[in-house]
């Protein structure tokens, strides 16, 4: 599989488009402090969603591995360089929505994100560098392979930080009180 150069460029000036966006509400381009790291370890917390790698890096790998079965499905005889194109521009745009001040808000009021806000510029970016890197993985490998590599990253997230893609969708759509208080670490009471 090979992706022509003129689609990977587009796809450059996709991401540096939505920089231009991100930039223009006064989006912070990293974490406050100023630092950069490689990888945030905690999975809620204000330095969350705002260095390079976090544990939502497996949710950004996975869209990578549904927008290429999504343009496979929708796209199927067009060059694979279009479908990724696709998939940033879903992904770019996607973080551009994320870090509005509509979904901000929803991510405090429906999750347990109370003191979200939103991503640095550094961590968009990465995002999308990382659907790109799930959106070859899958353009190589089995699509069992991938499927197995999705469902081990929303187990695995589940496990470590009691949430994924999965329940983020379902979180931010319909949210549900009883996996709120779950994620949080809340026990239900008896009887």
């Amino acid at each position: 599989m090979m992706i022509a150069r003129r689609h990977w460029l587009i796809t450059l000036a996709v991401i540096l488009v939505a920089v231009a966006i991100l930039f223009a509400p006064d989006r912070p381009p990293t974490c406050p402090r100023r630092d950069v790291k490689i990888c945030e370890g905690t999975g809620d917390g204000p330095r969350n969603s705002q260095h390079i790698a976090d544990w939502y890096t497996f949710s950004h790998i996975t869209h990578g591995f549904v927008f290429y079965a999504i343009a496979r499905l929708l796209l199927p005889g067009r060059p694979v360089g279009l479908w990724l194109i696709a998939a940033t521009l879903a992904e770019m745009s996607w973080e551009v929505l994320e870090n509005s001040p509509f979904i901000i808000d929803r991510y405090r009021q429906a999750t347990i994100a109370v003191g979200y806000s939103g991503d640095s510029i550094l961590n968009s970016v990465a995002d999308g560098g990382w659907m790109i890197l799930g959106f070859l993985f899958a353009a190589r490998m089995p699509w069992k392979v991938t499927l197995a590599m999705a469902l081990f990253f929303e187990a695995f997230t589940l496990w470590k930080i009691r949430d994924n893609l999965t329940l983020n969708v379902v979180m931010l759509i319909a949210p549900i009180d009883a996996v709120r208080d779950w994620q949080a670490g809340y026990s239900q009471p008896e009887g």
